[in-house]
């Protein structure tokens, strides 16, 4: 359903990583380099925030600082009841594009510095920081924030989060049960 914005999914992703292994072979300039894989990083990054992540999966993030000065992530997912074939395989290329991609940017940094090209860091560095900012926004969003993440890893370590939920289904079960009853 949509093509353009999946082809400009991976477009910008798959651009940096190529122009960054390759662009000693067409260029003697670190600094073009530095700037054109940079610039396509940006990219990258502003249409995975604001464009594919909102058209292939239903889902956007954003960071809004208050007036105290501090910084609130805002996460949103749109409640889509059925995904059809065509947005499913554009849902799983979202996904893995964001996924594999800050893992090569990862291995990047590793050969830049176990190969002490160390004024390629910076970038990699760069690199690995927008990628990731990326996952952690969507992932956030496919879990629904913060409330969500704290009932997930008190699921998994066992955390007293169990009498709260308990409670809340008892009332809710009352709060059900009432509104039968009054409309009797």
């Amino acid at each position: 359903r949509h093509p353009l914005a999946t082809f400009f999914h991976l477009f910008f992703r798959v651009s940096a990583i190529v122009t960054y292994l390759f662009c000693d072979w067409f260029s003697n300039s670190f600094v073009a380099c530095f700037v054109t894989i940079l610039l396509l990083l940006s990219f990258d990054f502003w249409s995975v925030k604001n464009v594919t992540g909102r058209l292939l999966v239903g889902l956007r993030w954003w960071n809004q600082i208050d007036e105290d000065g501090k910084s609130h992530w805002v996460f949103e997912a749109k409640r889509v009841p059925t995904i059809a074939a065509s947005t499913e395989a554009e849902a799983r290329i979202f996904w893995l594009g964001l996924i594999i991609c800050p893992v090569i940017w990862t291995m990047f940094f590793f050969s830049t510095l176990f190969s002490l090209k160390l004024k390629w860091l910076a970038l990699v560095i760069a690199g690995i920081s927008l990628q990731t900012a990326n996952l952690y926004g969507y992932i956030h969003c496919k879990l629904g924030g913060q409330k969500t993440i704290s009932r997930v890893t008190s699921r998994l370590f066992g955390t007293t989060d169990v009498p709260k939920r308990q409670s809340r289904r008892i009332s809710e079960d009352s709060t059900e049960e009432h509104g039968k009853t009054g409309t009797r």
